[in-house]
């Protein structure tokens, strides 16, 4: 008889390990280990600037069985970062960020495309000087597994995309013949929300 028990404890419990999780989970923004960065022309194709956001929080939603999810990010715009402080001063400026007014950009969408269980594409909205336009994503990576430090589950992508930054206000330098395009790439850590 205790061996049966035995037996039949031991197997509920391979059971529950072995289950996933269905529906919907929420992970919180690592804000250690994401950070938007951007590409942006100087002088019509003289040099590529580059720069990131160093404070980003926010949520992500994911739903493996039903292949869905969704994406809410708010970044700090006055934690741009060029490594330059006087490009970081003037981005902040109201030729460009206008920081004092708009002191926070939003990314808002839905995880889209998915094949083998994981998103390839994020269809959003980017809110940027008060201005909302579509911007998607490109997911060139995507992964979740169990973080080997924090013991419990983390997922992670590397994120692509274009937008012109005149659609949003922020056409300094045009004059000059810069180019308006700008390139995204995000990493994004976000653990599993306790």
């Amino acid at each position: 008889m205790r061996n049966r028990m035995a037996i039949l404890v031991g197997l509920a419990c391979a059971a529950t390990a072995s289950a996933e999780v269905t529906g919907p989970v929420t992970y919180n923004i690592d804000p250690e280990h994401t950070y938007p960065s951007f590409e942006a022309d100087h002088m019509g194709g003289l040099s590529t600037w580059r720069g990131k956001f160093n404070t980003t929080t926010g949520t992500i939603v994911l739903d493996r069985q039903a292949q869905t999810g969704t994406v809410d990010i708010t970044i700090d715009t006055t934690s741009v970062d060029f490594g330059h402080d006087g490009m970081n001063d003037h981005a902040k400026s109201p030729d460009m960020l206008d920081v004092a007014q708009y002191p926070t950009a939003t990314y808002t969408g839905k995880l889209v495309d998915f094949k083998d269980g994981a998103p390839t594409a994020v269809e959003g909205t980017l809110t940027l000087r008060g201005v909302s336009k579509p911007v998607k994503l490109e997911i060139r990576r995507f992964l979740c597994k169990q973080h080997p430090m924090r013991g419990k589950e983390v997922c992670g992508a590397d994120a692509h995309g274009t937008f012109n930054r005149a659609d949003f206000g922020i056409d300094y330098g045009k004059q000059f013949g810069f180019l308006m395009d700008i390139g995204l790439a995000i990493q994004v850590e976000a653990l599993i929300a306790d």
